[in-house]
């Protein structure tokens, strides 16, 4: 039976990755945060094949316990766990933007380096979740942004450096996902509106109206966890798994077009399909 470490197994997309792999036949350890939350994953383990394990990924004391928590043979490890740090980066605080960049980019670092051994041991496999928007920037997500695009390249170099070993690495760009990142989108916009500055509201306002009158279109885009679950699958079972998995029709249209369209018409796509203004 393969052994696979997933994090941020508590919901959405890591939820049904686990799901999926352990009706598979995988072995699989889930990561999450609370004890509430591993009794809610608990009620559908599927015949012991799933192992939940407590762990925020930003506690480094937990990821060095990893390493003896983790049995061996370990087949692979998927980073999911993710955060979304929002808002127009002038009215984050440094604390804001370091929030998002230690869980969605050092964790998983941390995560890997802390099982890797056992990783080059079985040859194993690297998945991370990463995003469309790991490949386009798009306004008032700034440092979630930028926090995927880091992922892309951490990916890169990682390929390459443990490909001695036989170690594949791949990443997993879904688009809109009908998680609670979305579901939660029209409270988790009221609380960013309610956290910023007043002269930041002001300065902005056109910005987050864009965006509130955006998020119900985004919401009915949203594609159901299960298909990242698929791919993910896909990326730990190819015979000749690739660099990157662009997750669905949509988000493969998008790609291809972003990648070939010039940035001031880059820009100007996004700045229409986000409403964001062009002038205040």
């Amino acid at each position: 039976m393969r052994t696979v470490l997933i994090t941020g197994a508590s919901r959405g997309i890591g939820r049904a990755a686990a799901l999926r792999l352990a009706k598979n036949g995988w072995h699989v350890l889930a990561t999450v945060r609370r004890q509430e939350d591993a009794a809610e994953l608990a009620d559908a383990q599927l015949a012991g094949k799933i192992q939940t394990l407590i762990l925020d990924v930003t506690d480094a004391a937990g990821i060095e316990q990893l390493d003896r928590e983790v049995p061996e043979p370990l087949d692979a490890v998927v980073n999911n766990a993710g955060i979304v740090v929002p808002g127009p980066l002038e009215s984050l605080s440094s604390d804001d933007v370091r929030r998002q960049l230690e869980v969605n980019v050092i964790a998983p670092v941390a995560v890997t380096n802390a099982v890797l051994g056992k990783l080059r041991a079985s040859g194993g496999r690297i998945v991370l979740v990463s995003s469309l928007n790991g490949r386009i920037s798009t306004p008032m997500t700034g440092a979630y942004n930028a926090s995927k695009f880091a992922l892309e390249a951490i990916a890169d170099a990682w390929r390459l450096e443990l490909r001695p070993w036989g170690v594949s690495v791949s990443l997993v760009e879904p688009a809109m996902t009908d998680t609670d990142m979305w579901r939660k989108a029209p409270e988790q916009q009221s609380s960013t509106e309610e956290a910023m500055a007043a002269h930041h509201r002001e300065l902005y306002g056109k910005h987050l109206d864009a965006l509130r009158r955006t998020i119900p279109r985004m919401q009915r885009m949203a594609k159901p966890a299960e298909g990242v679950a698929a791919t993910i699958e896909r990326a730990l079972t190819a015979s000749r798994p690739k660099a990157r998995y662009v997750v669905g029709l949509n988000a493969k249209v998008q790609a291809a077009a972003m990648a070939l369209l010039p940035q001031r018409m880059k820009d100007a796509a996004l700045a229409i399909a986000t409403g964001t203004p062009s002038k205040i």
